[in-house]
């Protein structure tokens, strides 16, 4: 669903601050690497239902993290579009997808709460359509790029000798 991230994340801070949840603001994609379980924004969208769920199991504090979109990761995936191995065809289409969320610069892309209950995170988070797409087309032209080979350690101490 293409949502507007702008009202929901103003319409989701009045909500916290009036249930009585201590807000954390912290950075979007800062939980990744922790134990995670995220909840099915599809089959369940209202973030109050998550809400309702974190302060049932006595949660106080609610991580808030939000991002806007940049359009220097439009000028990232262009660039890697150009190293990457499409042909020219593919490579036009590419590029027109990429091009086409440049109207979205600014735009909330990624709104995340989250709460700890014991040792593990539970993640709720949207992401409109259009960055979705965004983030397949630049998925797609990740793995064409070039597999850069990483030089072999041939065992010396990289020009470091000893004189005893």
């Amino acid at each position: 669903m293409d949502l507007n991230l702008d009202t929901l994340k103003r319409e989701i801070l009045e909500y916290l601050d009036s249930s009585g949840f201590v807000v954390f603001h912290s950075h979007a994609g800062g939980l990744e690497g922790l134990p995670m379980v995220t909840w099915d924004t599809e089959r369940y969208p209202d973030y109050q239902m998550f809400l309702d769920t974190a302060q049932k199991i006595g949660c106080k504090m609610i991580l808030f993290a939000s991002r806007d979109f940049d359009g220097s990761e439009i000028e990232e995936a262009l660039e890697q579009l150009d190293e990457s191995d499409f042909p020219a065809d593919d490579r036009l289409e590419l590029e027109r997808r990429v091009r086409a969320v440049r109207g979205y610069e600014g735009v909330t892309c990624s709104l995340e709460l989250a709460f700890d209950h014991h040792a593990r995170m539970y993640v709720y988070e949207l992401r409109p359509d259009w960055y979705e797409e965004f983030l397949g087309v630049c998925d797609e032209i990740t793995s064409h790029l070039p597999v850069q080979e990483e030089e072999e350690d041939d065992g010396s101490l990289g020009g470091f000798y000893s004189n005893n």
